[in-house]
């Protein structure tokens, strides 16, 4: 793994709420799966799902690693690196 980004993210499991906060905020409720930002904590919906709440957090914040909230899956991913890990 070369991105210094996950090397230093650690890889703690996120407290999964189930939805994403931002939407129910909206009262969306189109969320397709949930991210959890390493830095932070912050649960927001992925790429797939139409308000992209994890990934505004990264434009707004540059929290550079998030991992997958959803059951069974470990995966992060830094948006800095575009990468994996």
């Amino acid at each position: 793994m070369s991105c210094e980004h996950l090397a230093g993210a650690g890889t703690a499991a996120p407290e999964v709420t189930g939805y994403c906060p931002q939407c129910r905020a909206m009262g969306s409720t189109d969320w397709v799966h949930l991210r959890s930002c390493l830095t932070c904590g912050q649960v927001g919906c992925c790429d797939s799902s139409p308000n992209r709440h994890a990934t505004a957090h990264f434009a707004e914040t540059g929290h550079p690693v998030i991992r997958s909230a959803q059951p069974g899956e470990s995966w992060r991913w830094c948006y800095v690196d575009e990468e994996i890990g």
